[in-house]
C-alpha cells in the first residue's frame, strides 16, 4: 500500500510539473504576458500605411520614412543630459517632462521622446545613440502627399491619446491613428498590422537575442490601398474656384452616389500636418476662428437652402395632389399675408409650375405650400406629412456617408411649432410657417444634403448614399449600403415637370446669362438670407449665393450643389461655379472663359471683413 501511495505521489508531482511547464511555455506566452515580463523587451515593426488614389488611379498620398526617438524608462541609465538635449533640440525642462510622462504611461513599454526626425537629424543623432542607454530610434512611415488639395477628404493622422489607448488596446503611446476624413473612417483598412519582436534580456538587463528563437515574433502586414471616388482634377479646380471665398462644393455621380468633388473653403495644404512642424501648423489652423480652415462647411455647415428648396415644395405638392402642372398663381411682387410680404423679383404673372421654377416665384410656392399644410384637418398633421416627404430625400438626418463628421440639418416638426407658439394656449396656422415654402424659416440643410436631393431629382425619384470609397484594393469591395437605392415617397411621373422647370432656369429663367454651350443643364438658383449676432444684436449680413444643378438633362452624369457665403445672389457666384465645374467634368475644358476669369479673379474677402470693419452689408430682396 505504501509503495502504491509513493508511486502515486511521484506520478502526481510529474503531472503537476509538466502541466505547469506547459502553462508557462504555451498559455503564459501570450503577447500580453510577454509584454509585462520584465525580462523581455518588446519591439514593434510598423507597416506601410495604404496609399490613396483618385477615381482614375492618380496617386494622392503615399508614405515617406520617418524616425522617432523612443525611450523605455526602466532601461535609462545616467547620461549627459545637456548634450542629449542639445542633440534633440529641446530644453532640459522639456526632457524631464517627457520622461515623467513616459514613466507614468509605463516603465516597461516604449514611449516617444521626439517624433518625426528628418533625415539630417536622424543621421547626426544615430551615430551617438550608443551613449544613451534606454533610448533608441524607431523607424516608421509618415504620409507624403502628392497633391496640395483634398485635405478635408483625405484627412490626417496624429498620435493616439490616452482615451484612444484605453478604448482600443491595439495602440501604444506614440503610435499614429487616422484622425479625420478617409484616414479616420478607413483606419483599420489603411493601417495594416504591426509586427512584434520579443527580445530576451539577461539579469544585467542586457539584450541577449530573440525570445525563444523568435517563435512569437510576427511580421508587419502592409495596409490596403484605397481608390477614392474623387476626381482629382475636378477637386483641384473646385478649390481654385473657391479661393477668396467661403462655402463649399459637392458634386455627385447620380447613378452611383459616388462623390466626384467635395470642396470646403477655405482649406489648407495637407502637407502642413506632416513632420515636426505639424503641431505648430495645426495650432495655427485650429485658432483661426475667422476663416475656420479645419471646419468642413459642406458636411458641418447648416444653412437655409433658399430657392433650390422650391423644387421639393413642387414635388410634395404633386405627391399630395394639391396642385397640378397647369395650376397658376398670380404674383404681385411677392406673396402677401397679413402685413408681411415675401418679396419677389419682376417676372411674368401668373405662372404655372414650370414657369414658377424657372422664374423662382415666391408667390407660386407659398400658395402650393399652403395647400399642402391646409389639406389636413389641422396644420400639425399637415406639417408632419410635409416633413415625411422631405425625409425621404435624405433631409433632416445623417445621410450615412463614409466620412466621420456631419450635421443633420433641420426639417421642423409639428412639436417644434407647438412649442414656440405655445399650443394649445395659442393656435397656429400654415401661414405661421410659410417661409418654409421657399427654403427659409426653420429649414436648414448642409451642402451635402442639397447635392443629394439634387441627385434624387436627377434620378427621377431615388438616390444612392453618397460615398468617397470606390474600391479597397485587395479585398476589392465596398460596403453593401452604398449599392442600395433609396426611393423617395414622390412618384416618378411627378419629376418630369420639375426637371423641365429646372431646365428652363437656364433657357429663360434666373440662370439664362450663365448657360454653358453644348450641355443641357437643369439647375436652380438660390438666394438665402444671412443673419449673425454682432455685439449681442441680430444683424442681417449679405445674402448667401446658392445653386444646385445636374447635367445632362437625360442620363445625368453629375449633380452638384454650390454654396458661397455672403455671395449676394444665386447666379452671381454659385451659379457660375456650378456651370464651370459641370463643363470641366463633362468636357475636360472650359469654353466660358469669361465666367472662369470672373470667378478666379473675384474675391469676397471684403464682405467677410464687414462685421469687423463696420462697412454696410448688401441686402438682396
Amino acid at each position: 500500500m505504501r509503495k502504491i501511495v509513493l508511486i502515486a505521489l511521484v506520478l502526481l508531482s510529474g503531472v503537476l510539473f509538466t502541466a505547469r511547464l506547459f502553462y508557462l511555455q504555451v498559455y503564459d506566452a501570450s503577447s500580453d504576458s510577454l509584454s509585462q515580463n520584465s525580462a523581455i523587451k518588446v519591439m514593434y515593426d510598423y507597416p506601410q500605411r495604404g496609399y490613396m488614389f483618385d477615381r482614375n488611379m492618380k496617386l494622392l498620398v503615399s508614405n515617406q520614412p520617418s524616425y522617432d526617438v523612443m525611450v523605455i524608462p526602466r532601461d535609462v541609465k545616467p547620461l549627459d543630459t545637456l548634450e542629449f538635449c542639445g542633440l534633440l533640440k529641446i530644453t532640459k525642462e522639456e526632457f524631464k517632462e517627457i520622461l515623467h510622462k513616459a514613466r507614468v504611461y509605463s516603465p516597461r513599454l516604449p514611449s516617444v521622446v521626439i517624433p518625426q526626425l528628418n533625415k539630417a537629424d536622424y543621421a547626426s543623432l544615430s551615430e551617438k545613440m550608443y551613449k544613451y542607454e534606454g533610448f533608441y530610434i524607431q523607424r516608421r512611415s509618415l504620409r507624403e502627399y502628392q497633391v496640395d488639395h483634398s485635405a478635408n477628404v483625405m484627412g490626417y493622422i496624429a498620435e493616439v491619446n490616452n482615451a484612444i489607448i484605453e478604448k482600443n488596446p491595439y495602440y501604444q503611446m506614440g503610435e499614429l491613428i487616422g484622425t479625420a476624413g478617409v484616414e479616420k473612417e478607413y483606419e483599420e483598412v489603411l493601417r495594416g498590422v504591426k509586427g512584434v519582436k520579443y527580445i530576451q534580456k539577461d539579469r544585467f538587463n542586457r539584450d541577449i537575442g530573440p525570445y525563444k528563437e523568435g517563435i512569437f515574433d510576427t511580421l508587419p502586414e502592409r495596409g490596403h490601398d484605397v481608390q477614392l471616388t474623387i476626381d482629382a482634377v475636378l477637386q483641384k479646380y473646385g478649390e481654385e474656384l473657391m479661393i477668396h471665398k467661403r462655402g463649399g462644393i459637392v458634386a455627385i455621380e447620380p447613378e452611383s452616389g459616388e462623390i466626384l468633388a467635395l470642396v470646403t473653403a477655405p482649406s489648407y495644404d495637407p502637407s502642413l500636418l506632416v513632420g515636426r512642424d505639424r503641431s505648430k501648423n495645426f495650432t495655427k489652423l485650429w485658432y483661426d476662428t475667422i476663416s475656420k480652415p479645419l471646419y468642413d462647411r459642406v458636411l458641418m455647415g447648416e444653412y437655409p437652402p433658399g430657392s433650390p428648396f422650391k423644387t421639393l415644395t413642387a414635388l410634395i405638392g404633386l405627391h399630395e395632389n394639391v396642385v397640378d402642372t397647369l395650376d397658376t398663381f398670380a404674383c404681385y411682387h411677392g406673396y402677401r399675408y397679413g402685413n408681411r410680404t415675401l418679396g419677389c423679383h419682376s417676372h411674368p404673372s401668373p405662372l404655372a409650375m414650370v414657369g414658377g421654377i424657372a422664374n423662382s416665384c415666391n408667390a407660386y410656392f407659398c400658395n402650393v405650400y399652403k395647400r399642402i399644410i391646409d389639406k389636413y384637418p389641422n396644420p400639425r398633421e399637415g406639417i408632419d406629412h410635409w416633413r415625411e416627404g422631405l425625409l425621404s430625400f435624405g433631409l433632416g438626418d445623417f445621410l450615412g456617408y463614409d466620412l466621420p463628421s456631419g450635421k443633420r440639418g433641420n426639417i421642423p416638426t409639428s412639436k417644434y411649432y407647438n412649442k414656440i407658439h405655445d399650443f394649445p394656449t395659442h393656435n397656429w396656422s400654415s401661414l405661421a410657417t410659410i417661409s418654409n415654402a421657399i427654403g427659409q424659416g426653420e429649414v436648414l440643410l448642409t451642402p451635402m444634403q442639397m447635392a443629394n436631393f439634387t441627385a434624387a431629382i436627377a434620378n427621377r425619384g431615388y438616390y444612392y448614399t453618397p460615398h468617397v470609397i470606390k474600391n479597397v484594393i485587395g479585398p476589392d469591395t465596398i460596403p453593401q449600403k452604398f449599392k442600395e437605392k433609396h426611393y423617395t415617397t414622390v412618384e416618378p411621373e411627378h419629376f418630369k415637370p420639375v426637371v423641365e422647370g429646372m431646365f428652363q432656369v437656364y433657357q429663360r429663367g434666373t440662370a439664362s446669362s450663365i448657360q454653358v454651350p453644348g450641355i443641357e443643364i437643369c439647375g436652380k438658383t438660390g438666394t438665402a438670407e444671412n443673419f449673425t449676432k454682432i455685439n449681442g444684436k441680430r444683424v442681417q449680413l449679405t445674402d448667401h449665393s446658392i445653386f444646385v444643378a445636374f447635367a445632362p438633362k437625360d442620363n445625368p452624369k453629375i449633380a452638384i450643389a454650390v454654396f458661397v457665403e455672403n455671395g449676394y445672389w444665386g447666379s452671381r457666384w454659385a451659379g457660375r461655379i456650378a456651370g464651370l465645374m459641370i463643363e470641366k467634368y463633362l468636357k475636360g475644358e472650359i469654353t466660358r472663359t469669361d465666367m472662369e476669369k470672373y470667378v478666379l479673379e473675384g474675391s469676397l474677402e471684403a464682405e467677410y471683413a464687414k462685421p469687423y470693419s463696420g462697412q454696410p452689408f448688401s441686402i438682396n430682396r
